[in-house]
């Protein structure tokens, strides 16, 4: 649970990717189509700029994304909280059957009964486990997914007056030259609170 951050970072770059390569494919594709209109000179000869965003400034300041990293904190102290109770109910029932047995007062019978009880108990707990584990992950792919799709969105809608032929993330170590006068990462990150702040209402 305590990876679930990180896990988090890594995978809405992973997401950020292929949105870029999509967008790579997409404008192969209206290349393509631009090029058999004769008439569309500025399309064809405009002039080729590429922009970028700074993905860690994102996921820091994007409203949506602070939220969702304390929420992945709530349910992981959650999830920690419940299986330690049901560890410590384990300790506990293990003590006082062995308790028993050290007194000599657990009968073969119901000796079994305990270790039988105390198996089914270890089962009940891993099979929680597993199904709040589950739950978190689920919880966390919807909630990647929508902030993937608001990013997309906001790009889409942002370069209808920007026109860029490529608008991407930028990864540390991705790049070995910026030109910072097309890093749009202060604008993404307003858009996006913004685009964020009426539904937040």
């Amino acid at each position: 649970m305590k990876n679930g951050l990180l896990i988090w970072n890594v995978v809405l770059s992973l997401l950020v990717g292929y949105l870029v390569i999509t967008h790579f494919n997409s404008g192969k594709n209206k290349t393509a189509t631009v090029k058999g209109k004769v008439g569309d000179s500025t399309a064809i000869n405009g002039p080729f700029t590429m922009a970028y965003f700074e993905m860690d400034s994102v996921a820091a300041n994007f409203e949506l994304v602070k939220e969702l990293k304390t929420e992945l904190s709530t349910r992981e102290e959650s999830i920690t909280a419940e299986m330690n109770n049901r560890t410590k109910a384990l300790q506990q029932k293990y003590n006082f059957y062995q308790g028993k047995a050290q007194a000599g007062t657990l009968t073969q019978e119901q000796s079994d009964a305990a270790s039988k009880e105390m198996k089914d108990m270890d089962e009940e707990m891993k099979n929680r486990k597993q199904q709040l584990d589950q739950e978190y992950n689920n919880y966390m792919m919807t909630k990647q997914n929508e902030i993937k799709s608001k990013i997309e969105a906001f790009i889409k809608e942002y370069n209808k007056t920007k026109n860029f032929s490529y608008v991407v993330s930028d990864d540390p170590g991705l790049f070995y030259f910026q030109d910072t006068a097309f890093n749009i990462t202060k604008d993404v990150i307003r858009g996006l609170n913004e685009m964020y702040k009426p539904k937040k209402k």
